[in-house]
């Protein structure tokens, strides 16, 4: 496939700081989407710009913003209008100045003055749920970029697996052939030629179920970035990573953005509580009232008495104060509803923060491991492959037998399996660790200042002090692009030569036994 330009020529140098190993070119169309994702940097920004999880998650924050406006409505003077045409169809019969119709108009303004505490603290308690809405921005933003790069990880790492596959399958094929061949000549028995078909056979199963999880792979990865992955690059090094668990919890619980979430939700339940109590405290507020009244020369006058007026002004200012006595036990109920709610979020904080000690305790074990079987499956993957070329030399002397070939062979496929897969896990596990501590969002990757990041308190410091009732925006959009138009993903599977940059890294390190690029650092 023909690389297309990004951006037709118009490069930007994006940088990860998260990501140790110097400085990472990004390329980003200016206007768009980058046509192409083949590194991951380029996965996470078209993900960050394009999936409509996080688009409807900054949608969701806006209108947590509008919260803070409808709170403070409430302490701002309001301004009604009526007009009104009556029509009288059926007039007394002893009034003789009845009118025939009457046009009513008023004008009331009223400006309250004291409420109770209830306005600022719902503006205060809205304003905490704004805090809490944008750390579930940055939650959501870390959940989809972990997804990324699980998704991009499972292509590089399902691409070797099929390459790997797909190798077991022709190196039988050529066994089978040879074995047949030895057969021909009486060196080999049915035996021996049946053991090669019933590998070959197994060897072909697999390979169909590798195609099978690397098409179900790409396809997450187009579902996720909105793009098809082509030629994915090794990924970058991970930085900053803990050497103990001790030290991952404690940034967990001070920056994971789920436990600030529930922390902020506790702080607005407790102004809810003030607000719920502020309805049994009095109310003050100032009134004006105007009103105009015109019979339309309809009304008609005592004999001798002349034409009557057929206009009527009024006029009227005052204040006035409300002292709610007694409601039935409402506001106490709303308050001890409140006072229950609260007590639930604070439970609820704890609850949290258990769920990111757990995580990040479990996802810092689970790197370490994966570390570990790296380093196992190494020692196996040498081993088979010693083992196999001595059972090989020995088969040619007679002392080994067809099956001990193929029973070395499929080992050393076992362990080289087993070794792109924890390369992959420990990849996934070492970013997923870094999503627990809260340092996996675009804030932390050090994108550069041209790519178009989503700042929350742009659209809060737009909305929060607007008094006019026609100021709306423009009727939404979507942001996200479609994926029916990408071709569905093929089943092909490369060799080892054809493989993506990053599947042929995993593989080369498969065999030269390098480290991976997620080792904890001193």
């Amino acid at each position: 496939m023909t690389r297309t330009p990004v951006g037709n020529g118009l490069h930007r140098a994006v940088r990860l700081r998260g990501l140790a190993g110097g400085s990472l070119a990004l390329a980003l169309v200016l206007g768009g989407p980058p046509a192409r994702a083949d590194t991951l940097e380029q996965a996470l920004i078209a993900a960050y710009t394009n999936n409509p999880t996080l688009n409807a998650a900054r949608a969701d924050q806006r209108a947590v913003d509008e919260n803070v406006p409808i709170q403070r409505s409430a302490g701002r003077p309001t301004v009604n209008g009526t007009v009104t045409l009556i029509e009288f169809l059926k007039q007394a019969q002893v009034n003789f100045i009845a009118p025939e119709r009457a046009l009513n108009a008023g004008l009331d303004l009223a400006v309250p003055l004291y409420q109770g505490g209830a306005v600022r603290n719902g503006i205060r308690a809205a304003q905490e749920r704004v805090a809490a809405g944008r750390a579930d921005l940055r939650s959501t933003e870390s959940v989809i970029f972990s997804q990324v790069v699980t998704a991009y990880m499972d292509v590089i790492g399902n691409e070797a697996i099929a390459s790997l596959s797909a190798n077991q399958v022709e190196v039988l094929e050529i066994n089978l052939q040879a074995t047949s061949d030895r057969f021909e000549i009486g060196d080999l028995t049915r035996t021996d030629v049946a053991q090669s078909e019933s590998r070959l056979a197994i060897a072909r199963g697999d390979l169909e179920n590798a195609r099978a999880n690397l098409v179900g792979a790409r396809e997450r990865y187009i579902q996720l970035v909105g793009l098809a992955p082509t030629d994915l690059q090794p990924p970058p090094p991970l930085a900053n990573l803990p050497l103990v668990v001790d030290d991952a919890v404690d940034v967990a619980v001070q920056n994971n953005p789920d436990v600030i979430a529930a922390i902020e939700r506790a702080e607005a339940a407790g102004f809810d509580i003030r607000v719920a109590g502020a309805g049994r405290l009095p109310r003050l507020d100032a009134f004006t009232q105007g009103s105009y009244q015109n019979f339309l020369g309809t009304l008609g006058s005592v004999p001798g008495t002349g034409s009557s007026n057929q206009v009527a002004t009024d006029l009227q200012a005052g204040v006035r104060l409300t002292l709610p006595l007694y409601q039935g036990g409402q506001f106490a109920a709303q308050r001890r509803q409140a006072q229950a709610q609260a007590a639930s979020t604070l439970e609820n904080a704890v609850a949290i923060e258990r769920d990111v000690v757990q995580q990040t305790r479990s996802a810092f074990t689970s790197w370490r491991a994966a570390l570990a079987v790296i380093e196992s499956s190494q020692v196996a993957v040498d081993a088979a492959e010693l083992s196999l070329e001595g059972v090989q030399a020995e088969n040619t002397v007679g002392n080994r037998t067809i099956l001990d070939i193929l029973d070395a062979q499929r080992e050393l496929l076992i362990a080289q399996v087993d070794l792109v897969t924890a390369r992959r896990n420990a990849y996934v596990a070492a970013f997923t660790l870094l999503a627990a501590m809260g340092r996996a969002e675009a804030r932390d990757l050090g994108l550069a200042d041209d790519v178009p990041f989503y700042d929350p308190a742009a659209n809060y410091e737009r909305v929060q002090g607007k008094w006019w009732d026609w100021d709306t925006d423009p009727n939404p959009t979507v942001q996200s692009p479609r994926t029916v138009d990408i071709p569905a993903q093929a089943a092909d599977v490369p060799t080892e030569d054809q493989a993506g940059s990053g599947a042929q890294d995993i593989l080369e390190d498969t065999k030269a036994g390098e480290q991976p690029a997620v080792a904890p650092q001193p």
